[in-house]
């Protein structure tokens, strides 16, 4: 796994709410709405390096269709 950098972001408080509103609205953390956020826009300034790595998957892994459904349990008599 590629290590991830950190590093302190100071925001306005009112900016830092709304950030975590949509984020929310978006079912991701905050940290992730930040980085799609920063991804987007230097995908549409044509400054996304091309080595930039997916951002990781996070939450439930998704169902495989391979996988078999469990069997139904026996209805009672």
């Amino acid at each position: 796994m590629v290590e991830r950098k950190s590093f302190l972001l100071r925001l306005d408080p009112a900016v830092h709410d709304a950030l975590a509103r949509w984020a929310a609205d978006e079912l991701r953390s905050t940290n992730a709405q930040v980085e799609f956020l920063l991804r987007r826009a230097l995908a549409e300034a044509g400054r996304l390096p091309a080595d930039a790595g997916r951002p990781p998957r996070r939450g439930r892994p998704r169902k495989r269709p391979q996988d078999p459904d469990p069997p139904e349990p026996d209805a009672p008599p």
